[in-house]
């Protein structure tokens, strides 16, 4: 059973409970569609505000974490934009903001629109729960196949034979199934899709993989992991995929979901973990790490990595630079502290390392920032 909303409201992560396609925001965070990330750009001279945008997923780490930072380095406030991972992508691309974050690896052609190697530093490790609205079904079972099916548009209802079969004893009901997926460019909308691609490749194709993809004629989409979250909450027989801090935020029911070992494991701090620790034996000198579908009894399958995506030549004044990758290498590891209790799976060591070691090969000027 997830844990209850107390878990979170104890970390004081200044968000509201969801509701509709709400958003939440506060004086360092925002997640308005009609956010202007560039709006408070640096060039007004303000070398202490550092502007970023990009990963919803991340974004309730990143409250805590920049709230946090802020009290011990008043010089300097993060403001956030949570517009989604490819929306990051192209307002790092515009220059409108000082980094983005993106649950999905920049593709060549991204990274040539950004003007040259953009650096992927790991800021975290978390899972993308399947959330449902099912009144009276609390331990639902799901495989990659029926996820897959569902989504297809395939199966249509909570009864079908398919879902009984891993779900006996359990009154499912004969209503519809409405599925909720991502309308913006996603990195949670990669992370499921390139999942369901390594677990059932047969009913789910390398096309249909991205942070935007092709949806059958079924359910809706929804903006954000915020808007996923509301619309599954408010519409009964809804399913949708949801980073596990926001289904944990707002008190919603998650499958447990049949791994690579053929166990169901229910998506938890310690499931997540488990995936972590088989995927990082080999980490990639790029740090873009794969975490989905790992093996292991207690391995929960979608995982996700959350990458801070930092030009390695920045255009910054070297002043701001160095608050901003100071400020990237404190969440990097110091920060790391407090991706537990928001239910991230906290970067191991090795990781953090590699992170910093990253963060030194930015230049400004040709010059390192960071010694």
């Amino acid at each position: 059973m997830l844990k209850k909303l107390g878990v979170l409201a104890a970390t004081g992560m200044i968000m509201t409970a969801l509701t509709g396609c709400g958003s939440s925001n506060n004086d360092l965070t925002t997640n308005k569609d009609t956010a202007k990330p560039g709006s408070e750009k640096a060039a007004s001279g303000d070398t202490g505000l550092l502007n970023g945008a990009g990963s919803t997923f991340v974004n309730p780490l990143f409250s805590k974490m920049f709230s946090e930072y802020s009290k011990e380095h008043a010089d300097v406030k993060v403001n956030y934009q949570s517009i989604g991972s490819g929306g990051g992508i192209k307002q790092l691309t515009a220059k409108t903001v000082d980094f983005a974050a993106s649950d999905a690896p920049m593709k060549d052609d991204e990274l040539k629109a950004a003007g040259g190697n953009v650096l992927h530093i790991p800021v975290t490790l978390g899972g993308v729960a399947i959330a449902y609205n099912l009144e009276g079904v609390k331990n639902l079972k799901l495989t990659p196949e029926n996820i897959a099916d569902i989504y297809n548009g395939k199966i249509k209802k909570w009864n079908d034979p398919k879902i009984a079969a891993d779900n006996k004893g359990v009154a499912l009901p004969a209503t519809d199934i409405f599925p909720v997926h991502r309308s913006d460019g996603s990195g949670t909308t990669h992370i499921v899709t390139t999942y369901l691609n390594a677990a059932v490749p047969a009913k789910w194709t390398k096309e249909q993989t991205g942070k935007s993809v092709k949806w059958a004629n079924v359910g809706t989409g929804a903006k954000g992991n915020e808007g996923v979250a509301g619309q599954v909450q408010n519409t009964p027989g809804s399913i949708g995929y949801v980073e596990l801090a926001y289904v944990i935020q707002n008190n919603m029911t998650a499958a447990s979901i049949k791994n690579k070992d053929g166990q169901f494991v229910a998506p938890t701090l310690e499931t997540v973990t488990s995936a972590a620790k088989g995927a990082l034996t080999t980490i990639p000198e790029d740090l873009k790490v794969k975490l989905s579908n790992q093996p292991g009894k207690d391995s929960y399958p979608i995982v996700g990595t959350t990458w801070v995506l930092v030009p390695e030549n920045l255009t910054l004044d070297k002043a701001k630079a160095e608050k901003m990758l100071t400020m990237l290498k404190w969440a990097v590891t110091d920060g790391q502290k407090y991706a537990g209790e928001l239910n991230y799976a906290p970067m191991p060591k090795e990781l953090q390392d590699k992170g910093v070691e990253a963060l030194k090969k930015v230049k400004v000027n040709g010059e390192a920032v960071l010694k």
